[in-house]
C-alpha cells in the first residue's frame, strides 16, 4: 500500500506513469488528488474539487422550475438500409397522419449520387429501423452555489486532466463541483501493459465508473476531442442524471478522429502516433505541438505540467481500440440532451464541417466556432472558452407562451 500511493505521488512529481499497480481503495493524497480503483489494479488519478461552505454560509438551492419551462422532446428518426437518415422533429400540433406507422414503406427519393431517369417513379423504401424519442427535459440554470450540480471534465488521446487547468480553476473559483480524471494509460493513472485496456469499451467502463461514483442529480459532461465519445456514451447511458453536455473540438459523431462511428480502419482518421525513438518510454510533450497553432505561447502551453506524456505503446493502442460501431448518426439523433458545440476554428484535425454536421443531427445543440483556436482551444483561449461554457451552463430555455417550444 505505502509502496503504491509513494509510486503515485513521484509519478505526479516527475511526470512518470507507473506501469504496475496493487488493489487499494479510494485515497485522497495530499495535493488534492484522489486515486480511484475502478478494477483491480486498475487505478485512475481524479482531480475532484468540492466547493467548501461553513454551517452558517447560506447555501442556495435549486427552485422547482415551473411547468411551463419544460420543454418536450420529439422526433422520429428513419434509417434506411442505403445508410440514408431522415430526422424528422415532431410538434404536439402535428397532424395525426404525422403518427402513421413508422414500419409503413416510405416513399423517397435514390440516392443523392445515383441519377434517375426523367419521370421516373420513386422507389419505396422500407426502412431498417425507426427510432421514437419522446420525452420531456427540464433543462435548468445549474450556478455554482447549486449543491446538486457536478461539472465532469474528460481529455482525449494522449493528453490530461492537466490539459483542463484553466476551466476547472474557474468553475473552482465560482463554487462548483468539478471532476477531471486521467485515463488509463495517461498522466498519473495506471498504465496496463496489454492493449485490450485501451479499447473504447474498456475506457467508457472506467469513465462510467467515475461518473457513478461522483455523479449527483444535475451533471454536466465536458468533453474534449476523443473524450466527446465518451460524454456521448453517458448521456445515452444516463439521460436523467446528464443534465447538459459540452463538446470541444470532437467531430461529427463526437470521436475526435473524424469517425463517423469510432473505428480504426476509417480513411479520414485525424489522429496519428508520432514516432518515438526505440528505447524511449514517453513522447515527448513537443511531438504533439501540432495539437495548437504554431505559436511560441501554445507550444509552451503543451509543455508545461507534462499533460502529452504518454508512452508510445499507449498511444499505439488508444488509436488501435477507436472501434465503437454504436456511436453513429442514429445514435447521436436519440440524444435529447442540450449539447454546446466549441469548435476551434484553425482545428487541423477536425474540420468546421464535422460540428456543423453534429449540430445538424443533434435535437438541442448550439454550435460556437472561435476565430483565434485550434485543437487545444481550451489552452490558447481560456477566457473566452471558459465564458461560453459559463454561459451554457447557466442557460435554460425561454417558454414565455407554455407550448413547451423554446424560442
Amino acid at each position: 500500500m505505502l509502496t503504491t500511493l509513494t509510486d503515485g505521488f513521484l509519478c505526479c512529481l516527475l511526470g512518470k506513469t507507473p506501469n504496475s499497480v496493487t488493489p487499494l481503495d479510494t485515497v485522497e493524497s495530499r495535493d488534492g488528488f484522489t486515486f480511484l480503483e475502478v478494477k483491480p489494479g486498475r487505478i485512475l488519478r481524479i482531480r475532484h474539487s468540492v466547493r467548501d461552505s461553513s454551517p452558517t454560509e447560506p447555501t442556495e438551492e435549486p427552485t422547482e422550475p415551473p411547468r411551463r419551462a419544460a420543454v418536450h422532446c420529439r422526433r422520429r428518426i428513419t434509417l434506411y438500409r442505403n445508410g440514408q437518415l431522415l430526422i424528422e422533429n415532431l410538434g404536439d400540433s402535428d397532424n395525426a397522419d404525422r403518427d402513421q406507422d413508422a414500419n409503413a414503406e416510405l416513399e423517397i427519393p435514390d440516392h443523392p449520387g445515383i441519377p434517375t431517369k426523367d419521370g421516373a417513379k420513386r422507389r419505396k423504401r422500407k426502412p431498417k429501423k425507426v427510432v421514437m424519442v419522446d420525452c420531456e427535459k427540464r433543462i435548468t440554470s445549474c450556478k455554482g452555489t447549486h449543491r446538486d450540480v457536478v461539472l465532469f471534465f474528460i481529455h482525449g488521446v494522449g493528453g490530461s486532466l492537466d490539459i483542463w487547468k484553466e476551466q476547472l480553476e474557474f468553475f473552482e473559483g465560482l463554487g462548483y463541483e468539478v471532476v477531471a480524471p486521467d485515463l488509463a494509460g495517461h498522466g498519473c493513472s495506471s498504465a496496463p501493459p496489454v492493449a485490450a485496456a485501451y479499447t473504447f469499451y474498456a475506457l467508457a467502463e472506467d469513465v462510467r465508473a467515475v461518473f457513478k461514483r461522483y455523479a449527483k442529480k444535475r451533471n454536466i459532461l465536458v468533453g474534449h476531442s476523443y473524450g466527446v465519445s465518451f460524454c456521448t456514451f453517458l448521456a445515452h447511458e444516463y439521460p436523467e442524471l446528464v443534465h447538459k453536455v459540452i463538446m470541444i473540438n470532437g467531430d461529427g459523431m463526437g470521436t475526435g478522429t473524424g469517425t463517423c462511428a469510432t473505428s480504426p480502419s476509417h480513411p479520414t482518421c485525424h489522429l496519428s502516433v508520432p514516432s518515438v525513438p526505440s528505447g524511449c518510454h514517453s513522447a515527448p510533450s513537443w511531438s504533439w505541438a501540432g495539437f495548437a497553432r504554431q505559436g511560441a505561447k501554445e507550444k509552451q502551453l503543451l509543455r508545461e505540467g507534462n499533460a502529452f506524456n504518454v508512452s508510445s505503446f499507449v498511444l499505439r493502442a488508444m488509436m488501435s481500440g477507436q472501434y465503437w460501431p454504436e456511436g453513429d448518426e442514429l445514435y447521436h439523433a436519440e440524444l435529447a440532451v442540450p449539447v454546446l458545440l466549441v469548435h476551434g476554428m484553425h482545428d487541423k484535425f477536425v474540420p468546421v464541417e464535422e460540428d456543423q454536421r453534429m449540430a445538424e443531427i443533434l435535437l438541442i445543440a448550439f454550435l460556437k466556432v472561435i476565430d483565434e483556436g485550434s485543437h487545444m482551444v481550451m489552452l490558447e483561449c481560456p477566457d473566452t472558452v471558459n465564458t461560453l461554457l459559463h454561459e451554457f451552463v447557466l442557460w435554460e430555455p425561454d417558454t414565455p407562451d407554455g407550448d413547451g417550444d423554446t424560442k
